[in-house]
């Protein structure tokens, strides 16, 4: 399990009531579900319309499965941005 840092950005940030948090996980998926564990409701809703950005690089159309997460490492949960 890698110890990773989630931040969270415009309606993500919102919804979780929080900027960043710590969690452990081997996997993206690993990672998102115990987010959506963690911060049940309006934030699972929001997640759903989200990128995610993993230590700087984009996800893109990967399965969320297979994206590994590194030891220290960073996920940046992005929402649509109006304009963006």
């Amino acid at each position: 399990m890698a110890k990773v840092t989630v931040r969270y950005w415009a309606a993500a940030k919102a919804a979780a009531h929080v900027a960043e948090e710590p969690y452990e996980a081997a996997t993206l998926a690993e990672a998102l579900d115990a987010v959506r564990e963690r911060h049940p409701g309006e934030l699972t809703r929001v997640l759903k319309r989200c990128s995610f950005l993993i230590d700087g690089d984009p996800v893109g159309m990967r399965e969320h499965e297979t994206v590994r997460l590194a030891d220290g490492g960073t996920v940046e949960v992005l929402p649509p941005f109006a304009g963006g």
